[in-house]
């Protein structure tokens, strides 16, 4: 039975612990987020779409802070340390937005701050995740397992907003914080095994875990925008935040005038992300570990390239649903898993300096630069359509992007092995 587990999904029989031990931590990861996600899109929308950017940049410049922390801490503590402080730290965080939303203190600034915390919290935590997945796999591990590694965490994606769906009849939103934390106490755990199964599997790796990754405090900055290599992924997840940043902020002004009940609306991007996570789920338990890197990249530009094309015709609440969902599942599906084998090749210390500060600063950086250019072309009387057509172009150098970091990997690859 053993065997016909591991031929079935593409592993050795011995990396069938690992395997299992990540799905459930990437698992607990996102359905702590998930739940926490349809709470955040609604305070956004009751904070007022207007100031969305401004808080977009404070979330910009709260990652630019993290950063260096991050390297500090990163530069001084083994990986079996890192990672737990880095949970712990963002469930006592979560501990306190309880007791703020217990007591009721200046709400609209509590749900402003919790926008914030929320979006550095899914990038830090996330970008966290996937370092020690490629720290923890090798090349060709990751092109036949992180297809269903993501797939765990679009499970927990699904459970997530059902949980806050059904909640919301029973609890008050405040509990919710509290079942969150306890999602990343359990990723802690997972953490613990797959130390105890590495430190036992791969010698030689491990070795190299136990010391800190070292180096200085910027070395994340300075290694991304110093490799060609490293630039081009850097470019890719810029052209992913802008797109997405404008396709964020134009269903929000949609649905925030066609739908007015806020519970209504916490439904239906609660809805969304189901229909979200159950296609993901299927896309990587049947397909992504099939489909070729440079597809896997690729189909999210022209996903985008032909959403955007649709939308300067015409701008729906159905329209924008369908194209948050196909973009989604392309990205968490293909795109996500593909970007992140981009990083197997790579020497340690970019694997979790460079990333962090590319899955943090650059994504969080076009959020915050798209959300003002947004708001600068519409008060110059840019219509929503005209912008979409002007995003167009700019989704073909994105699938031209693609195409030339797949190319590269595999040449990077061969020099590799």
């Amino acid at each position: 039975m053993k065997a016909r587990i591991a031929a079935l999904l593409k592993a050795d029989e011995q990396e069938l612990a690992p395997l299992a031990w990540s799905f459930f931590y990437f698992f607990c990861l996102l359905c702590g987020y998930y739940i926490l996600r349809p709470v955040r899109d609604e305070m956004a929308i009751e904070s007022g779409v207007r100031h969305l950017p401004w808080m977009m940049t404070v979330t910009f410049l709260v990652l630019l802070f993290s950063t260096p922390v991050f390297g500090w801490l990163s530069a001084r503590f083994p990986r079996r340390r890192l990672l737990p402080i880095v949970y712990l730290f963002f469930a006592a965080n979560l501990l306190l937005f309880y007791v703020l939303m217990k007591t009721g203190i200046h709400s609209e600034w509590v749900a402003r701050a919790f926008f914030v915390w929320l979006s550095v919290f899914n990038l830090f935590v996330v970008s966290v995740f996937w370092s020690f997945m490629v720290d923890l796999f090798s090349a060709d591990q990751g092109k036949r397992l992180f297809g269903m590694i993501a797939a765990g965490g679009s499970v927990g994606a699904l459970v997530g907003p059902l949980v806050t769906a059904v909640s919301t009849y029973v609890f008050p939103v405040a509990n919710l914080m509290m079942l969150s934390a306890m999602m990343l106490l359990i990723c802690v755990w997972c953490i613990r095994r797959l130390d105890v199964w590495a430190r036992t599997h791969t010698e030689d790796r491990e070795r190299e875990a136990e010391r800190p990754i070292g180096g200085g405090v910027l070395a994340g900055m300075r290694l991304a925008l110093s490799s060609p290599y490293l630039a081009g992924i850097a470019g890719y997840v810029a052209l992913l935040a802008m797109t997405a940043t404008v396709l964020y902020l134009e269903q929000a002004q949609v649905v925030g005038s066609l739908i007015p009940s806020p519970l209504e609306r916490t439904r239906l991007y609660a809805t969304i992300d189901v229909s979200v996570s159950a296609l993901t789920f299927l896309t990587q338990t049947f397909a992504t570990s099939r489909v070729p890197l440079r597809i896997a990249l690729m189909l999210l530009p022209a996903a985008s390239l032909i959403g955007f094309a649709l939308l300067s015709a015409i701008q729906t609440v159905a329209l924008f649903a369908a194209f948050i969902i196909i973009r989604r599942v392309s990205e968490y599906a293909l795109a996500k898993p593909g970007r992140e084998v981009l990083f197997t090749i790579v020497s340690r210390e970019e694997k979790y300096k460079a990333k962090n500060f590319i899955d943090t600063a650059i994504s969080r950086g076009g959020d915050a630069t798209t959300g003002w250019l947004v708001s600068g072309v519409k008060a110059l009387g840019v219509t929503a359509a005209l912008m979409a057509w002007m995003l167009v172009p700019l989704m073909a150098l994105w699938c031209w992007l693609a195409w030339w970091l797949s190319n590269r990997t595999l040449l990077l690859r061969r020099d590799h092995v």
